[in-house]
């Protein structure tokens, strides 16, 4: 554990039912506080899932939440009375943090693999073994551990994490987006040079592929901005341009010609750390479904870092038009296209109670948010005066 962190935890304490926000927590202290959300909205746990981590909302509302250990689970009626959390999938890989669902498979990323599981509606434990369709991290194994996928269509899109904060890459998963068939088969690269692209969305409502992206260290203070982007949007194989382009075209140093790097629709303060992200459906008309201001728009899940001073952890939304954002980027300010919708995990300097992770949109409309240091998923929902 690093020097600045304080780590709450919720360590055993089961949490079966939701705990509402006026509540303290099982494992909080009487001053601490579970996150804060707009007005209007209401927050609670539903379950205790150790080092939750990526989330996939299943179509009769119980929700599948990878880890950073070696299994995945899920949380029964996570929409309705919440039953224990429990394993739904257990590996022979750590880190089960990716999980998507997509046309009878459950598809799960790991440390050096992709798997997937037949998933039928309903099912609370796997059916069979794990199908491994992929290896990734095949020559190289440190740096970012974390794998993660999303499904469009007849196409499974895996991100694999670089294995250093700047350097050139041997292995050719790594510090890229690799597109595959569903059921299989070769890999291929989508994204190129891409430092740590962990949250990945499809838009429902256009099938285009979006990737949040953790930027890298060592630039000068408050830069490389963390990026949202439109991986669809260009064409061909996507070069991002790391570690020696960023931004909107800029050199991390003399002599790198960056003039035909993709440059990225939306941004984030840097450090902030893009680890999920979601997109709100146009229709959704489930019992907490949210306002219109919310129809399209995406949820992105920041981690938060600990540079100094340290940027908070929190899920921002991001309102959106199709696959352009409302607000167009302004290069001089990352935080004139997002507002916070899920805060309060930053209690001071060095304490905080909780690190946003997964994020997904449940059958009834509910959003629901992991948190890998508390150990938590919670359940977003409108009050019955701010619903549609």
């Amino acid at each position: 554990m690093r020097a600045l962190e304080i780590a709450l935890r919720l360590g055993s304490c089961f949490l079966p039912i939701a705990i509402v926000l006026a509540t303290p927590a099982c494992g909080l202290s009487e001053n601490a506080n579970v996150p804060t959300v707009p007005p209007g909205f209401s927050i609670e746990v539903i379950a205790h899932v150790d080092g939750a981590r990526e989330l996939a909302a299943a179509p009769n509302g119980d929700l599948i939440v990878g880890t950073n250990g070696n299994s995945v689970y899920v949380i029964p009626d996570a929409e309705g009375m919440p039953g224990p959390a429990h394993v739904f999938v257990h590996l022979d890989d750590r880190r089960a943090a990716g999980v998507a669902l997509a046309d009878g498979w459950l598809y799960i990323g790991t440390h050096l693999g992709v798997w997937r599981v037949p998933y039928h509606s309903g099912d609370r434990t796997a059916q069979a073994a794990p199908q491994k369709l992929a290896a990734v991290r095949t020559l190289v194994e440190n740096g970012h551990a974390t794998t993660s996928v999303a499904a469009a269509g007849d196409t499974l899109y895996v991100s694999v994490g670089s294995s250093c904060n700047a350097c050139e890459e041997t292995d050719p998963t790594r510090a890229t987006i690799q597109q595959l068939a569903v059921a299989g088969g070769a890999m291929r690269p989508k994204a190129v040079r891409i430092r740590n692209a962990i949250a990945l969305a499809v838009n429902p409502a256009t099938g285009s592929l979006w990737a949040g992206v953790a930027g890298q260290d060592e630039l000068e203070h408050g830069h490389p901005y963390e990026i949202f982007d439109d991986v669809s949007a260009h064409a061909g194989t996507v070069d991002y341009g790391w570690p020696y382009c960023y931004e909107d075209r800029r050199a991390a140093a003399p002599g790198h010609d960056c003039s035909a790097v993709a440059v990225s629709r939306a941004v984030f303060p840097a450090y902030d750390t893009p680890i999920g992200a979601t997109f709100y459906p146009l229709h959704t008309t489930g019992a907490h479904a949210f306002p219109d201001s919310y129809r399209g728009g995406a949820f992105v899940a920041l981690h938060g870092s600990w540079h100094v001073p340290p940027v908070p952890p929190r899920v921002a939304f991001v309102p959106m038009h199709g696959d352009e954002p409302v607000t167009s980027v302004n290069w001089n300010d990352p935080s004139v296209q997002w507002s916070e919708f899920v805060g309060g995990f930053q209690q001071g300097f060095g304490w905080r109670i909780g690190r946003p992770t997964g994020v997904a949109v449940g059958v009834d409309g509910s959003v629901f948010v992991a948190d890998d240091q508390a150990g938590a998923v919670y359940r977003i929902r409108p009050l019955a005066s701010n619903a549609r």
